[in-house]
């Protein structure tokens, strides 16, 4: 499949500035969980960068819509994966969520296709998460981290990879995502880093913005 049709069938990736890679977004007001922390002070969602900025552009939420829409394609699973394995480092949702468990298994397929590419996949659906894990097996190469919903709060519980935001507090064995401090960018002069996508660390702390 050529890379002009697979764009058109899923109606392409994101270009997030400080990834090492692309992305794959949908509109963040579509968030089953998120949604409604939105509306919850103190919760990361409060602060959501997908609801506010650019991504409030018509054009960009019309393009997030056409990704939404086209989960429903056929060929969604072979045209995402002819995407997403350009890279070596892919993301999944710098704005949305899982919105069931057949478009976690869609996912999951994409990462079967392009075993070379590591994708990091970031979600707050945890329901989502545990129905699917007990009927599928998720790829290796697919890393799904489960979002602390509360700034300063308790890392999720759960035997996956996680990540919380802090504002004040320190999580002692939590990795300190170092993006703030080299231009909000994954590579910098500090260091190029990688960690979402490492299978092995298992809280990554981001900074409050």
């Amino acid at each position: 499949m050529k890379v002009k049709e697979a764009i058109a069938i899923t109606g392409g990736t994101s270009s997030p500035g400080k990834m090492p890679g692309a992305a794959w977004s949908i509109p963040a007001s579509k968030c089953l969980t998120g949604a409604k922390l939105a509306e919850v002070a103190g919760t990361v969602c409060a602060d959501c960068y997908a609801l506010e900025g650019r991504y409030r552009f018509p054009a960009v939420q019309n393009a997030l819509e056409r990704r939404l829409q086209a989960l429903e394609h056929p060929e969604w699973v072979p045209a995402m994966a002819r995407l997403a394995g350009r890279d070596k480092h892919f993301r999944w949702f710098d704005s949305g969520d899982l919105q069931s468990e057949r478009h976690l298994d869609q996912i999951a397929q994409v990462a079967e296709l392009t075993p070379e590419t590591w994708h990091w996949l970031p979600t707050r659906e945890v329901g989502i998460v545990a129905r699917y894990r007990k009927a599928h097996r998720v790829p290796v190469n697919l890393i799904i981290r489960i979002s602390g919903n509360w700034v300063d709060g308790e890392p999720p519980v759960t035997d996956l990879v996680k990540s919380v935001v802090s504002r004040h507090r320190e999580y002692p064995n939590g990795y300190a995502c170092p993006a703030k401090l080299q231009g909000n960018r994954c590579s910098g002069p500090l260091m190029d880093c990688r960690a979402c996508w490492e299978p092995e660390v298992e809280l990554i702390v981001y900074p409050h913005q």
